[in-house]
């Protein structure tokens, strides 16, 4: 398996960061994306180094880099995940309007109909949210916001990120076992 993982300026960069660990734990080949709006959130909101995420990923680009193998739809890769997603990306991709590299790699993968979900990282929603929202699922995407469950009994921060990168892993079709089930 291949998969982008873009992660944007929106609030829960933690949610990308443990994808991103399981992922590469699980041996998949990671291509890596982060906004400098998320290096900066990353460095309010985490104590992760942005260099050490990096390392993570089999490959990394720049938010800028139009001649990464993730934007052309000539290279086979399987999915991409947003995580989190910011309803400015949001409506870049529901618009058509590829202005990084997130945004090109997303609209590559709806028009090959690959794997694309988005882990919408805001609340409330606004009108023009749901509307770009809906018309992404219209266009093939998983809608996933982050909002984690409660059923399992979370003791920790950690066991509400690892619930929803377990969800990812379940979009994706990737068996683990990183969240207690509903039973």
């Amino acid at each position: 398996m291949e998969v982008a993982i873009g992660i944007s300026g929106a609030s829960g960069a933690q949610y990308g960061i443990r994808l991103l660990e399981v992922l590469s734990e699980m041996g998949v080949t990671t291509h890596l994306v982060i906004t400098n709006a998320a290096e900066k959130i990353i460095n309010i909101e985490t104590d992760h180094d942005v260099e050490n995420i990096k390392k993570l990923a089999s490959a990394v680009y720049d938010e800028r880099d139009f001649t990464a193998p993730i934007a052309s739809g000539s290279h086979k890769y399987d999915a991409l995940v947003v995580a989190p997603c910011s309803m400015k990306t949001v409506a870049a991709i529901a618009n058509g309007f590829s202005d990084n590299l997130i945004e090109r790699t997303a609209d590559v993968c709806l028009k090959e109909r690959r794997k694309v979900i988005l882990m919408v990282r805001e609340t409330p929603y606004n009108q023009i949210h749901l509307e770009n929202l809906l018309r992404l699922k219209q266009a093939g995407a998983d809608i996933l916001p982050a909002s984690p469950a409660f059923y399992n009994k979370p003791e920790t921060i950690d066991d509400l990120i690892n619930f929803m990168a377990g969800r990812v892993l379940d979009l994706l079709g990737v068996e683990h076992d990183i969240y207690k089930r509903w039973e």
